[in-house]
């Protein structure tokens, strides 16, 4: 055997026993996620990966640790991955772990005309939708159910009111619903806060679903429990911790949306990646938005996920899901109606990058065409978020990301941040 043979059955040696070892190694993790699952824990957990890196490198001549970072990098990749498909059930259904108020969130294609066998619709039923949602989505959920009433309310954000609440209270209480009653909201995310509040006051509350028709609501505000109205023009300022029965997403229903909607809801899901998941950013960098667009949901589903089960309540980790809200909800407050939900918090997101992530994160907004500049007068942006619900006496908890994938959590002063934004504001505008 010469040299060139002897070193590439070298080579095939050790791939087999890399083969090996990889795969004990994807056994053990199977069973510290199963470990996780059983105990209430997230499944998966980025926190030791740049720990293992370090120490791993430790054993790898210096002229290779570029080139083991990559192997790494690719291993934990793969890793990753394996643990999203173990955190979902056999048939793709991913369960929100909180107990006694766990549900489950079904993701399927035509899904919307099966409600009936994911939901129980055997009593009266409150179905809530809106005059923006094609009339025959709710029309399929109610031919679904025993006895149905159909709401359907203007569609935007000022629909979101105490008129509203009141309107759904009394239809209910007209109608004769009882505790064992349900509501089922079809719609976006001013619907689907609407009809969760009306639920979880009603009779000190009845049964929730939530059937989402619009990208925001499928990739975000359809899961975790906050339930919300607004007052006098201040976002979400009266609302409950209120958790759905179920969530059932059918992405076929997002095919009737205008592209401006379709965007606005992504942003929510570049936020959920450039706190949480590198490689999804990757993917909106790529421009495989559209036919990896199952994925993007289930992926941005599963960070919010995890975050919740963690912090249901939002004393701590679910912060980060407020990442480019404070500056966001001040900017929408500001235009008054004229930017979608979205597209503020497109905007809310770049002062709160490093720069080097700002140029990145303002080339996915213009592929996707989001906003990219500031235009509402920096007085009433101010204004509104000292009115912001997440305000403390003189100081808000603000969420910042310096790399994709990763975040910090900062108490400041508003005068602070105030003129920090004026100072992003003067850089951008010159």
């Amino acid at each position: 055997m010469n040299k060139l043979d002897g070193a590439r059955e070298k080579i095939n040696r050790i791939d087999k026993e890399m083969a090996e070892l990889w795969t004990k190694r994807m056994e053990a993790v199977r069973e510290v996620s199963e470990y996780k699952r059983e105990n209430g824990l997230s499944v998966l957990d980025s926190s030791r990966e740049s720990e293992l890196l370090s120490r791993n490198l430790g054993y790898v001549p210096e002229e290779l640790r570029g080139c083991y970072s990559e192997f790494f990098g690719g291993t934990l990749s793969s890793s990753k991955r394996y643990q999203r498909e173990l955190e979902a059930k056999p048939d793709g259904t991913l369960r929100m772990e909180l107990g006694d108020r766990s549900y489950d969130i079904v993701i399927r294609r035509g899904s919307l005309s099966e409600a009936g066998k994911y939901m129980k619709l055997d009593r009266k039923v409150l179905v809530v939708t809106d005059d923006g949602v094609p009339a025959v989505y709710a029309k399929t959920v109610a031919a679904q159910c025993l006895g149905a009433e159909v709401v359907t309310l203007p569609q935007g954000e000022k629909t979101k009111c105490l008129e509203s609440f009141r309107l759904l209270l009394k239809a209910m209480l007209e109608r004769g619903f009882t505790r064992k009653d349900c509501v089922v909201a079809v719609g976006g995310g001013v619907i689907g806060d609407l009809a969760g509040f009306a639920a979880s006051a009603y009779m000190r509350g009845v049964d929730f679903y939530n059937i989402p028709t619009t990208t925001l609501s499928q990739i975000d505000s359809s899961i975790g429990g906050k339930v919300a109205i607004d007052l006098d023009g201040y976002k979400n300022t009266v609302g409950a911790f209120w958790q759905p029965k179920l969530v059932l997403i059918d992405p076929d229903t997002l095919s009737t949306l205008d592209r401006r909607q379709y965007s606005s809801g992504l942003a929510e899901a570049v936020k959920m990646c450039l706190t949480s998941d590198a490689e999804l950013f990757e993917i909106f960098e790529s421009g495989e938005i559209d036919s990896r667009l199952d994925e993007i949901i289930r992926r941005s589903l599963m960070i919010k996920k995890r975050v919740v089960e963690q912090d249901e309540r939002e004393s701590g980790l679910r912060k980060i899901l407020n990442f480019g809200h404070t500056v966001g909800h001040g900017i929408e407050t500001a235009e008054n109606g004229r930017l979608m939900h979205g597209e503020c918090v497109a905007l809310g997101m770049l002062p709160m990058c490093s720069e080097s992530l700002r140029e990145r994160l303002r080339a996915v907004l213009k592929s996707l065409g989001l906003p990219t500049e500031i235009t509402a007068p920096i007085e009433k942006i101010k204004e509104a978020m000292l009115h912001d619900k997440k305000s403390d006496e003189g100081g808000v908890t603000v969420v910042r990301v310096d790399e994709a994938g990763s975040f910090r959590l900062e108490k400041i002063a508003f005068n602070k941040l105030f003129r920090q934004l004026e100072e992003y504001l003067t850089e951008v505008r010159k």
